[in-house]
């Protein structure tokens, strides 16, 4: 967030699945039914847009950072600010696979794309360009790695 204000916690959701197509899946469908009880319909920008974010970390959390018999987990929170500029839906989707980043091989702003006979590779282009701001950072105090999104919920100007 662009603001020097501190961030308040409207809402939160949490929760681990298990690393397959299946938890992938379900923790699509909870990210953008949990938007929908916070007040950001179905067909709204907002869950919309989170929803596909969703998508593509949890697909790559089961395709990339899966380790057999540990789960990923998904942190989703709506914030806000006192001026009421601040206010966005963050999403941090962590799993346990050791390695990417590394300080030797740091995360780019925009991934490069995939070459056009490439069947994957497009998941982070598309965060990065559907999100505001996105990051991956190692976990703290375990193996793995957190990606996390956000989307501001100011109206868009591009």
């Amino acid at each position: 967030m662009g603001s020097e204000e501190t961030a308040l916690t409207v809402h939160e959701f949490a929760m681990r699945f298990t690393a397959t197509p299946r938890g992938a899946r379900l923790a699509r469908r909870l990210v953008s039914q949990r938007l929908d009880v916070w007040g950001h319909p179905y067909d709204s920008r907002v869950n919309e847009t989170m929803t596909q974010i969703a998508a593509e970390l949890t697909a790559n959390a089961v395709r990339h950072g899966r380790v057999p018999g540990r789960d990923f987990h998904v942190r989703l929170r709506e914030t806000a600010t006192g001026g009421g500029d601040g206010a966005a839906v963050v999403i941090e989707v962590s799993d346990t696979r050791d390695g990417w980043p590394s300080p030797a091989t740091p995360v780019p702003s925009v991934p490069e794309p995939p070459s056009p006979t490439q069947e994957s590779g497009r998941g982070l282009r598309l965060v990065s360009v559907l999100a505001d701001d996105w990051s991956v950072v190692p976990r703290a105090g375990a193996p793995g790695k957190t990606v996390r999104a956000e989307l501001s919920l100011r109206a868009r100007r591009r």
